[in-house]
């Protein structure tokens, strides 16, 4: 007589963004029954706003090893995802002289090396030889990343969508929800009858809901009376008509960066580091973002592109905001928020990158599904095989903490306590 089956665990995912995507896909794949919800299209939140900027050059091991295991992925699905491409491209970070951060950066860089990533420290006349776009005589110091890239974000969010459904997953879109309560059959959500929060149109229970809604997290745990400090801020990105066969920069001195895009080049920062609501904020690049970037385009590129430009740049094509979310310390939270001593989680929250959401996505996918299916396996979150990741835990904070959202961090604090 053959024995029946266990029943597949139920999940479902809430956002359907870079890491909601990847985690959907990534579940399914390991045997979940999975249902991906997004309140409106695949990549309409912050992953469609996204920079694309793509790099494994981080300094701290945690960090480094994150960023080293999305970079192998991407390049993965450039080879195996139709519809998603990388573009393989060196990285440099610049910093100017007077720039009291520019001892840091050696130091950041053998860090990086320890962890064996390709970086190295370039001579600015070597690095202006190597990259004739880059303006580097006012350079104090810099260091090129070699393992980097970059790619366009809605392609990766939306093929591999294509691809989570060919799995199996149910992709809901159009489609807001609400976070229930515990019950005897897991964790309930009430499916909305329209994003204006009209009235619930049904529950569905399911053995695990991932939260990993960006900006909204914050929110949509509040209704399961779960409170996180993830807090949502606004950041700024154009795109630049101009022809620019470079790599992609960090001017750390400008706390700007650049990258090539397939109509000239896309640039940003514009980090407004004030707490925003993320349905109600400006989508719009403001106006003196414009100009400064203009300006850092003007100071870091050969001035034989660009020498008589005025600060509004008649080249911009585009220019928009997107959302970022914050955390106390600058970490993300990724992992079960609802376990106790007596019960095993039900609901997990992914969310709080400080802008580095996207890049992080495949390897933060990945660990999220391995880490649901472990703790639905009884497998507690701080045991030594456990697949999550200690530093990340959501439950390092009360969740009503208050705290200023860092605009960036200088290079020297980055590498305090590191």
């Amino acid at each position: 007589m053959n024995e029946r089956a266990e029943p597949a665990p139920s999940v479902a995912v809430v956002g359907g963004g870079a890491v909601g995507v990847t985690a959907a896909h990534d579940l399914a794949v390991r045997g979940a029954d999975v249902t991906l919800y997004e309140r409106g299209e695949l990549a309409a939140g912050s992953s469609g706003r996204a920079a694309g900027v793509l790099y494994d050059a981080y300094a701290e091991d945690v960090d480094a090893a994150v960023g080293a295991r999305s970079i192998e992925r991407f390049r993965a699905f450039d080879r195996t995802l139709p519809g998603f491409s990388f573009t393989a491209c060196p990285y440099v970070i610049a910093v100017r002289e007077g720039d009291p951060d520019a001892d840091a950066l050696p130091a950041m860089v053998e860090r990086m090396r320890g962890h064996g990533r390709d970086v190295s420290i370039v001579d600015s006349d070597a690095l202006g030889e190597r990259f004739p776009a880059l303006r580097t005589d006012d350079l104090a110091v810099a260091a090129v990343a070699e393992g980097a890239g970059w790619t366009d974000p809605p392609s990766y969010v939306r093929a591999l969508g294509r691809r989570a459904a060919g799995e199996g997953v149910a992709v809901e879109t159009e489609t807001p929800v609400a976070i229930g309560p515990r019950t005897d059959a897991g964790r309930e959500i009430s499916v909305r009858d329209g994003d204006d929060g009209g009235s619930a149109a049904e529950r569905r229970a399911f053995d695990a809901v991932v939260v990993a809604a960006g900006a909204h997290t914050r929110s949509l745990l509040a209704g399961a009376d779960i409170s996180v400090p993830v807090v949502p801020y606004r950041v700024q990105a154009l795109v630049d008509g101009r022809p620019y066969d470079g790599p992609m920069a960090y001017d750390a001195t400008a706390d700007a960066y650049l990258r090539p895009h397939p109509d000239g080049l896309l640039a940003g920062d514009g980090t407004e580091p004030v707490p925003v609501d993320p349905d109600d904020y400006r989508r719009e690049a403001d106006d003196w973002f414009r100009a400064d970037v203009s300006t850092v385009l003007r100071e870091r590129l050969d001035p034989s592109d660009h020498a008589d430009r005025e600060d509004s740049d008649p080249n911009v094509a585009r220019a928009w905001a997107g959302l970022c979310t914050a955390t106390p310390d600058g970490d993300p939270l990724v992992g079960p928020v609802d376990a106790t001593r007596e019960t095993a989680p039900t609901l997990f929250v992914a969310a709080g990158w400080q802008g580095h959401g996207f890049m992080r996505a495949p390897a933060t996918g990945e660990t999220v599904a391995e880490g649901v299916l472990a703790s639905l396996g009884g497998l507690a979150f701080d045991a030594p095989d456990s697949p999550w990741i200690g530093a990340f835990d959501p439950t390092r904070f009360d969740g009503d903490e208050e705290f200023e959202i860092a605009a960036g961090m200088s290079l020297s604090e980055r590498t305090d306590g590191e």
